[in-house]
């Protein structure tokens, strides 16, 4: 089944280039079955990259997804038009009397922050807390894991020395974890960060579960079964060249100190396309977690949270 999207979001040309089912409107209201309503809220500088990573995972799945676009009221993006937002996208305050099965939370570039000094710290803690009555499954992304990790679990995040940047390659610790279920042994991520949350910091009895790992970059998978939620630390829904935009970007601020990513461009030569040797897993995870979402969300939206 295709994903329900705006039909002048930006990114729609793009997915449809890529043969990503898309619909429209009309052709939504003459199936005859209740789509999945998954929320993306969406903290990330570059707004439409974004928004196109996420819906192309989304709409690979064999499901009717209804994607609703959401921000935070207390902030306002310096890299995306205000034209763009106003048109696509609704304030949590707005969608919050609304039903979800699935939300999204992504990565900020904010994570040099402590998370109490984060202008939007207090509404992204509103969120949260939202997301238990208002939500059947969360799934937060490398920043978003490690703030709820906070907010649910008060495990900190800690400074790294330098920026972990690269390909890394992940080990599956629960192969039976229906979130991992098709995984290889081992699989490829996209990491991108300046801050760790660790696993020592696990409260006993929290229920929290490991699903996957690397032992140079820490955490990259973490369950959080008692709230619904799904924390991937690192960024799974990465395009082929978003760590060499992100390197150009550093490059240009920190010159010769820029981070370089690890195994990422061929023989370590930044002129050469990088291969992208992570998608058919991040399809599969964000598949695995739309099939889990659709095999426990109560049929009427109502009921969910209850």
């Amino acid at each position: 089944m295709p994903i329900k999207i705006p039909n002048d979001l930006p990114g729609r040309e793009v997915l449809e280039n890529e043969g990503v089912m898309i619909m429209s409107e009309s052709q939504a209201i003459r199936q005859d079955i209740r789509p999945l309503n998954i929320g993306l809220l969406n903290l990330m500088p570059n707004k439409i990259t974004t928004e196109t990573q996420i819906a192309r995972l989304l709409g690979a799945t064999p499901l009717q997804i209804d994607l609703t676009l959401v921000k935070i009221g207390s902030h306002t993006p310096r890299n995306t038009s205000a034209d763009h937002m106003a048109s696509f996208y609704r304030s949590w305050e707005e969608v919050r009397g609304k039903k979800f099965d699935g939300f999204i939370v992504t990565g900020a570039p904010v994570e040099h922050l402590p998370f109490e000094e984060v202008t939007y710290w207090d509404e992204i803690r509103q969120v949260f807390d939202w997301t238990q009555t208002n939500v059947h499954r969360t799934f937060n992304i490398c920043w978003a894991a490690q703030a709820a990790s906070y907010h649910f679990h008060n495990m900190p995040k800690y400074a790294l020395d330098t920026k972990a940047t690269g390909i890394f390659r992940q080990y599956v610790r629960v192969p039976a974890s229906p979130f991992l279920r098709g995984f290889s042994d081992d699989f490829r991520v996209p990491v991108s960060r300046w801050t760790e949350a660790r696993k020592s910091d696990i409260p006993d009895g929290s229920g929290l579960v490991v699903l996957a790992e690397n032992e140079e970059t820490g955490m990259c998978l973490l369950e959080d079964p008692k709230h619904r939620i799904l924390n991937m630390f690192n960024h799974i829904e990465y395009d082929t060249t978003s760590l060499a935009d992100e390197f150009a970007r550093d490059s240009e601020t920190k010159k010769d100190d820029a981070p370089f990513p690890l195994d990422y461009f061929p023989e370590n030569n930044p002129s050469k396309v990088p291969p992208n040797r992570w998608r058919a897993h991040a399809h599969l995870l964000f598949g695995n977690w739309i099939n889990e979402m659709y095999q426990t969300t109560p049929f009427d939206v109502a009921d969910i949270g209850k």
